[in-house]
């Protein structure tokens, strides 16, 4: 998992759902965090002069659908969507909602497998 958090260092811009996703993201050390406390061509608009972009909604039923929105809207734009992440939690790992990523990797003991992280 810190593997595939450390490419996700790579986007310019993460979006998250809100607040308590930002700060769980925050306490792992990412702050490129753009919140999804407006609408959605609001956040696109905001996001222009990006290459590219990761999107953590949840991943449950309003996430998903939250994602398909933004995904087209922001491919549109050029803007690149890096699933990489997303894509690795979905695939190995329980977690569901983005606010409980640095409990889970705490509970875990990743970080201190992996102390520079």
């Amino acid at each position: 998992m810190l593997e595939e958090l450390e490419k996700l260092r790579e986007c310019d811009i993460i979006i998250v759902e809100g607040r308590k996703d930002e700060k769980a993201l925050n306490r792992l050390g990412f702050y490129n965090i753009k919140r999804l406390n407006k609408p959605i061509y609001k956040i696109a608009d905001e996001c222009a002069c990006c290459d590219n972009a990761a999107i953590l909604t949840d991943l449950d039923s309003e996430g998903k659908r939250l994602y398909a929105k933004l995904r087209k809207c922001l491919s549109q734009m050029g803007i690149r969507i890096d699933n990489r992440f997303r894509n690795f939690l979905f695939r190995k790992t329980k977690l569901r909602q983005i606010e409980g990523l640095a409990n889970y990797i705490d509970r875990n003991s990743l970080i201190a497998i992996y102390p520079d992280f």
